[in-house]
């Protein structure tokens, strides 16, 4: 053999270019939407404070309504979006959490629901929904939330009228991150800093809960029970708190959950794979079914300046 010929390498196969080519970018890749999703987490002290409530004016329905549907601990979950598609299962990787009515299953309707158990003490067979809450990696379970409260508040600029039966309302946009984030609502705090609140995963301290928090649309058309779009016949009232010209202030649904998340640790709510779990993109809905004596004792507390809390109403889940 010559020196010329024992110093040439043999040539490295083309397949095996391809292959370590498509490895580096899968690599890059990853470290990319790594590095791009680390701009959904933020610390509180880059938060916004929470906007100072509107003033009432006389005759307003300042009061407010506490009750307990419990926090999820039976672990009610599934794909559906009874207001969105109706009668079938959404995609695997966006799973919701229910409390309230227990009639929800992938296949249901909202008329299936009427008559179904609750796990609202106070006998409210409404059902309430939200993506669920992981850890990052997608590697653990449903995270429960720790607490969670549910509150009907009133309006600053007048008394309110009962929600109708079988209302539909949605807060936030679960395609916020593609659409442009115009009905994006999501809202996010530590509990050592409830006078602030952000869009993006707060990073809370140790010994501190993440906050999670839906503030829902109250002002009805009058009329109709849902919209094509979901939102035209309910929608938020203006900066003031007052409702536009055409609709109706009815009960604004709050609900606050606090979930213990280990200092450090990144979390996620299940989106569609297109959003990236983009915090923005969390949502929440409701189907009223209420029974209209209690909606009509949510509406009295309101109207009449009162806070009632039912939170201790003990009720059987059947």
């Amino acid at each position: 053999m010559s020196m010329a010929s024992a110093g040439r390498h043999a040539p490295v196969p083309f397949a095996v270019v391809v292959e370590v080519v498509l490895v580096l970018v899968v690599v890059l890749g990853a470290l990319l939407i790594q590095r791009a999703d680390e701009r959904f987490y933020t610390t509180m002290d880059d938060a916004a404070l929470v906007p100072v409530a509107a003033p009432a004016v006389a005759g307003a329905a300042t009061g407010s309504y506490t009750w307990d549907c419990g926090r999820n601990e039976r672990g009610h979950r599934n794909t559906a979006n009874i207001v969105v598609t109706p009668g079938r299962p959404g995609p695997s990787h966006h799973v919701h959490d229910y409390v309230g009515n227990l009639g929800v299953r992938a296949e249901s309707t909202v008329d299936s629901l009427i008559g179904q158990a609750t796990t609202c003490g106070n006998g409210d067979r409404s059902t309430y929904y939200w993506p669920v809450l992981r850890h990052a990696d997608h590697s653990g379970p449903a995270q429960v939330p720790a607490s969670l409260t549910m509150t009907y508040l009133g309006n600053p600029r007048g008394p309110v009228v009962a929600m109708p039966w079988l209302l539909r309302a949605g807060v936030g946009d679960a395609y916020a991150r593609t659409n442009g984030g115009a009905n994006a609502r999501a809202w996010w705090s530590c509990t050592d800093t409830p006078d602030r609140r952000t869009m993006k995963y707060p990073l809370c301290g140790g010994g501190t809960r993440v906050v999670r928090i839906f503030e829902f649309p109250s002002c009805w058309d009058g009329s109709r029970l849902d919209s094509p779009d979901h939102r035209g016949h309910v929608v938020f009232p203006a900066d003031g708190g007052g409702c536009p010209v055409g609709t109706f202030a009815v009960p604004r649904l709050r609900i606050t959950m606090t979930y213990v998340v280990p200092a450090g640790t990144r979390y996620q709510i299940d989106a569609f794979a297109e959003q990236r779990n983009d915090p923005a993109t969390d949502h929440g809905f409701l189907v009223n079914l209420m029974p209209a004596p209690l909606m009509n004792r949510v509406v009295s507390c309101l109207n009449d300046g009162v806070a009632c809390d039912d939170t201790t109403t003990k009720r059987s889940a059947s």
